[in-house]
C-alpha cells in the first residue's frame, strides 16, 4: 500500500470475520516413573464465538483462566487440540505451514510486554520494516516510506526510526509494536493485555490510538485484559472465562448493566470504584481456584457458587441466551440465569 492510499473503511457484513468453535487446548506434562501419567492441563475448554468485522470482543477472567492460551491458539501460535478456526470462512487449522504463513499477513498479535517482543539488536525502522521485507516489498524505497508513514499513524516521530528498543519508553515501545502489528494490513489483531505494563496515563494513550486505527482502518481485535475499565472504553462485546470456559457472552453495555453469571457478577464486583463515597459492593469469592488439570464436574464454577445446586456438579450448563433475546445476544452458562 502506498502511503498516500485511502484508509480502508470498515464495512458490516453478515458473515463474522473470525468465527471458533469447540476450541481445546489441553497440555500433557512428562511422566515421571513409576507414577501414573498426569491428567491433562485443560487450559481451553470447548470455546466458542465470533468477531466480526471491525468490532472488538474482549476476553476477561481471573489470571490462569485460559484467555492468552485462547488467543494464542486462534492465532496458531500454539497448536490447538481440538476445534475449528475459520477466518473469512477458510479452516486455519487444517493449513499447512506454508498456507498459514500466508495467512499470517491477515492476523497480528500485540504483546504484553512490548520490551520483551522487540528485537535489541534492530532499529525502530527495521522492526518495523521487517514484515514488510518477508511479506514482498523488496524495494528499500519503499519500505522506508511505509515506515515513516506507520511511525506517524502510531505518534511516533520520523527520526525515531534510527533508535534502538532501549531508547524508547515504555508506552513508545507499545506504539512501536502496534505499527509492526499494521504494517502488513491486518483484519484481525490479538491485543494481549496490551496496556497492563504501562502507567495509567500512558494506558489511556494507547487505547485510544488503538481505537482511532480500528475506526480508520476496520480492523478487528481480539483484545485479552484483566482491567475492567479498559474492557469497558474499547468494547462492543465481552466474554467472561473461568477455568478454560466462556461463561457470559455480552454486549458490553448489557454485560457492565446486568450481568447474569455469579461470577461475572462477582469479577464486576471486584473493580475498583473511582469515587470514594460510593458504596462498596464488593461480593467476596469464596475458596481457590480449582486446578485445570483437575477440574470439578459439571459446571466448573460450582465449588464456589453461592447458586450450586446438585444439577450444577452433575451437567455442565451450555452457553445459551434466553428465548426473549436476540439471536446471537446475551448469552450465560448457568442452569439459573
Amino acid at each position: 500500500m502506498n502511503p498516500s492510499q485511502e484508509p480502508i473503511a470498515a464495512t458490516a457484513q453478515a458473515a463474522p470475520l473470525l468465527q471458533v468453535d469447540g476450541l481445546r487446548k489441553h497440555y500433557t506434562a512428562p511422566r515421571r516413573w513409576p507414577s501414573p501419567p498426569p491428567r491433562p492441563i485443560q487450559a481451553v475448554d470447548n470455546v466458542s464465538f465470533t468477531v466480526a468485522r471491525g468490532e472488538t470482543l474482549s476476553l476477561v477472567g481471573e489470571s490462569g483462566c485460559g484467555k492468552t492460551t485462547t488467543a494464542k491458539s486462534v492465532l496458531r501460535l500454539v497448536e490447538p487440540t481440538a476445534g475449528s478456526v475459520r477466518l473469512d470462512g477458510e479452516e486455519l487449522l487444517t493449513l499447512s505451514a506454508g498456507e498459514m504463513r500466508r495467512r499470517r499477513r491477515e492476523l497480528q498479535i500485540i504483546f504484553q510486554d512490548p520490551y520483551a517482543s522487540l528485537s535489541p539488536r534492530l532499529t525502530a525502522g527495521d522492526i518495523v520494516a521487517e514484515p514488510l521485507r518477508n511479506f514482498g516489498m523488496r524495494s528499500r524505497a519503499e519500505r522506508e516510506a511505509r515506515v515513516q508513514w506507520l511511525f506517524g499513524k502510531v505518534g511516533l516521530r520520523p527520526e525515531a526510526t534510527a533508535k534502538y528498543p532501549h531508547e524508547f519508553s515504555g508506552g513508545q515501545r507499545q506504539r512501536l509494536g502496534i505499527a509492526r502489528a499494521l504494517a502488513m494490513q491486518p483484519k484481525l489483531i490479538v491485543c494481549d493485555e496490551p496496556v497492563s505494563a504501562l502507567d495509567v496515563s500512558v494506558q489511556a494513550q494507547v487505547v485510544n490510538l488503538l481505537m482511532d486505527l480500528q475506526q480508520e482502518f476496520g480492523i478487528a481485535y481480539l483484545f485479552v485484559a484483566h482491567d475492567l475499565a479498559v474492557v469497558r472504553h474499547i468494547s462492543r462485546r465481552v466474554a467472561v472465562m473461568y477455568l478454560g470456559r466462556i461463561v457470559e457472552l455480552a454486549d458490553r453495555d448489557a454485560l457492565f448493566s446486568t450481568p447474569r453469571h455469579p461470577y461475572t457478577e462477582i469479577l464486576l464486583s471486584a473493580a475498583p470504584v473511582p469515587n470514594p463515597r460510593a458504596p462498596a459492593r464488593r461480593i467476596l469469592l469464596q475458596g481457590d481456584p480449582p486446578s485445570p488439570a483437575n477440574p470439578p464436574s459439571g459446571c466448573h464454577f460450582h465449588t464456589r457458587c453461592p447458586l450450586a445446586q446438585p444439577i450444577c456438579r452433575e451437567q455442565a450448563p451450555a452457553l445459551t441466551a434466553r428465548p426473549s433475546d436476540a439471536p446471537g445476544g446475551h448469552q450465560v452458562a448457568c442452569h439459573f440465569r
